[in-house]
């Protein structure tokens, strides 16, 4: 494939053959000489003080490296955000998975049996486990008032829209946790070498990330700890910032025992101890002119993040940001926190708190349409930002969107006016009932606010001895594809086939600091970066005469090897550079939220049937604008893969608590959708250059998960004349809706006259 032929082709995946051939090494795969196996002894309560740890008989535990807290020779911690979560229990337990002891021996087998064999007893404490039981205060678990962050976002002035407004609609919409549900579980490997240098290998998403938790937990400079990503198994956010912990118990063995140790998690373990979507609650309370248009309104936005900070905070700042959605609010004041409870901390998922506020908005926007007698259509059409409008930060919207086209193109595309009407006139008297629902939404591309300039990113280029250049970045490849699209833009930019280019493992030792793959940056930002450092190649060649126009790939690697006979190592390194127009106040939240936003509108059609009570999506429509799309069959690939996902979300994957625990941690009680549960799923997308991704391609991985629940419930209202504002909805919410709802209709209903 030729220069010029590369973005915007579906290229063969990099990392493809090594998989379908079994080549590909996961952490699994990976033994060391003298190895050990870790396990963790977790908490068996959700609150409360440790009083004694028994070692029972029948074990010989002189054969075991045994950690406890006292054992870490730096921060007991966790380092993230806030360093407020212990990597060990020391003295107390906040949850009912919190690790209190680590264990470590040669045989798996006896390893799982002293786990069951260690005792603790505690001094139980009273504990919370829901949003309404932490606000209340009734216990304080965390800081003085169990809040994480509050975030207020305001414009206009929301206090005059009531007495202006024909209408004032109400709502609140709740959404559950979720498990990310990888296909390869947590693990780590972690060893010591003669001169005391640690090295972490792992199935992880964010290499520095996790070197940043291990050299505060040991006490070690930075060149004293190496992370290697492996071969990653699916991660949808939940190898984020859980495999920091994961890595911290291998190394602690590893230093106790002076041997390599492996920790590979179970799915059971993995489900009922890492994190999940955060639970959510979102109140609307809006003012309506009678021409439909929204004057202003309220929006309260609560999210769950259980015993200990983690990420909260900037799921919570996505969410607020996000609460408001594609539309034009003259007036709008955003209230939004994130409380503790007694539940294993709640974390990254795909999304990052979006798909939890634009629930509630696009089920909202229904409501509105429902108050005022217009169509969903047409509720949405007449509140569409506009360019040159403000969003709610004051974030004035510079893209050329056309929002109002989007929404007739999936109109036409998923025939909804016509089906509207033919399942309005069907359903009468029908065991099976059909809908149809809508949902338009965004999604922010790369960290919010100030995020991308405070991480200041480094990616690179080096070309090797054979004079192949190499993709330097931490960037990783866990399914979505990071790997080719980054070599298409490397390529694109040296003017090389995609095949001539290489990617260097993710690895602490050998590459940059590119960030963490999350938050739809990896092509925006990253490949931007990527694009700079290759381009300052292709000059430092050419104005060494190396190398001129419409050079051959050998003798691009004839200019290479020269370069570095007579100047050394080539190598290039680009670090982010803030646009001078994207400014943000994070005290005030108000400025320019995102450098980029991905626009979408989704409908899909579903079938209630009233025998089971059941919910199927029958067809769903996906359009969005992304930017440039550097590989069609990937992209389309995250999209089919997010609906699905997004589906499981809405209908299928409720997570079973009791007490702060998992009581559903398998895969045979913790219900997913299967292909069989999936319809026909139609991408299409629409392309809008923008000034600050690599040739103008915004993010997309996280975007198809902000707009299936919304579309799916709004379909069901349509089906069935009853509104579901929380979700999962399951069949047994439906069969207690509809039963309620003919109780009342029996109770409000005149009596009959005899003859």
């Amino acid at each position: 494939m030729k220069n010029g032929d590369i973005i915007g082709t579906p290229v063969s995946r990099k990392e493809g053959r090594s998989k379908i051939t079994g080549q590909a090494r996961y952490v699994d795969d990976m033994a060391l000489p003298g190895m050990l196996y870790g396990a963790t002894v977790r908490s068996g309560i959700p609150r409360g003080k440790i009083n004694r740890i028994t070692f029972g008989p029948g074990i010989d535990w002189h054969e075991f490296a045994i950690v406890t807290a006292r054992d870490i020779p730096g921060k007991n911690c966790i380092s993230l955000i806030e360093d407020d979560q212990p990597c060990l229990a020391d003295g107390t337990v906040n949850h009912p998975e919190e690790p209190i002891l680590l264990l470590a021996h040669r045989d798996r087998g006896l390893l799982s049996q002293a786990v069951r064999a260690v005792s603790v007893e505690y001094d139980p404490l009273p504990a919370i486990f829901t949003l309404e039981e932490s606000e209340r205060l009734s216990e304080i678990i965390w800081g003085s008032d169990n809040t994480f962050k509050t975030i207020l976002i305001e414009k206009g002035d929301v206090d005059r829209v009531w007495e202006q407004a024909d209408h004032i609609v109400e709502g609140e919409y709740r959404t559950g946790a979720q498990e990310q549900l990888y296909i390869e579980t947590q693990g780590a490997i972690a060893a010591f070498d003669t001169d005391g240098r640690l090295t972490v290998w792992g199935s992880l998403q964010c290499p520095y990330y996790v070197h940043h938790a291990l050299k505060k937990l040991c006490g070690m400079p930075a060149d004293q700890v190496r992370v290697v990503q492996m071969e990653t198994g699916g991660a949808f956010g939940g190898k984020e910032e859980y495999p920091s912990m994961i890595a911290a118990h291998a190394a602690l063995l590893a230093l106790k025992s002076g041997k390599p140790v492996k920790i590979i998690y179970d799915r059971m373990e993995d489900m009922a101890a890492t994190t999940k979507r955060h639970p959510s609650r979102t109140r609307h309370r809006t003012a309506v002119a009678k021409d439909g248009k929204i004057l202003g309104g309220e929006i309260e936005f609560t999210i769950d993040g259980g015993a200990y900070e983690t990420l909260s905070p900037v799921v919570l700042s996505r969410g607020a940001i996000h609460a408001a959605g594609p539309y034009y609010w003259p007036s709008v004041r955003v209230r939004a926190k994130a409380v503790a409870t007694n539940a294993p901390p709640h974390g990254a998922f795909r999304g990052f708190g979006a798909p939890q506020s634009l629930f509630g908005l696009e089920r909202h926007m229904d409501r509105i349409a429902e108050v005022l007698g217009l169509s969903p259509i047409e509720i949405r059409r007449r509140n569409f930002l506009q360019p040159g409008q403000t969003m709610t930060t004051g974030q004035r919207v510079e893209e050329e969107i056309d929002l109002g086209k989007l929404l007739d193109k999936a109109v036409e595309l998923s025939d909804y006016q016509a089906k509207k009407q033919k399942f309005t006139g069907e359903n009468q008297g029908q065991d099976c009932r059909k809908g149809i629902g809508i949902a338009a939404f965004l999604h922010g591309a790369g960290f919010t606010g100030a995020g991308e300039r405070h991480l200041g990113s480094v990616a690179g280029l080096e070309v090797t001895a054979e004079g192949t250049p190499r993709v330097l970045v931490s960037s990783t490849e866990f399914g979505q594809g990071t790997e080719t699209v980054l070599c298409q833009i490397a390529a694109e930019a040296l003017g090389l086939k995609y095949e001539d280019v290489g990617f260097a493992q993710p690895d602490t030792a050998v590459v940059p600091n590119s960030g963490p793959t999350v938050a739809s940056r990896t092509v925006m930002v990253v490949g931007r970066l990527l694009e700079w450092a290759a381009r300052d190649i292709r000059r430092k060649l050419t104005s060494c005469g190396l190398l001129g126009e419409g050079y051959s790939p050998e003798e691009f690697r004839t200019a290479c090897r020269a370069y570095a006979a007579e100047h050394g190592p080539l190598r290039s390194l680009a670090q982010y550079q803030p646009p001078d127009d994207l400014v943000w106040d994070e005290e005030n939240y108000r400025g320019a939220a995102y450098a980029a936003y991905a626009w979408a509108v989704y409908v899909a059609q579903v079938t209630v049937d009233l025998a089971t009570y059941s919910v199927s999506v029958d067809d769903f429509v996906a359009l969005q604008e992304v930017g440039r799309v550097v590989n069609p069959v990937l992209a389309k690939g995250q999209i089919l893969g997010g609906v699905a996902q997004a589906i499981g979300f809405t209908l299928f994957e409720k997570v079973i608590w009791e007490k702060g625990r998992m009581q559903n941690s398998q895969m045979t009680n913790y219900i997913m959708p299967t292909s069989a549960d999936l319809p026909p799923i139609r991408v299409y997308f629409e392309e809008l250059a923008n000034d600050y991704g690599a040739h103008g391609a915004k993010g997309i991985g996280e975007l198809p998960m902000d707009g299936p629940a919304p579309a799916i419930l709004n379909a069901v209202q349509d089906a069935l004349g009853v509104p579901f504002d929380s979700i999962p909805l399951l069949p047994e919410d439906i069969s207690e809706a509809l039963s309620a709802g003919a109780a009342k209709r029996s109770l409000t209903s005149p009596a009959k006259v005899g003859p």
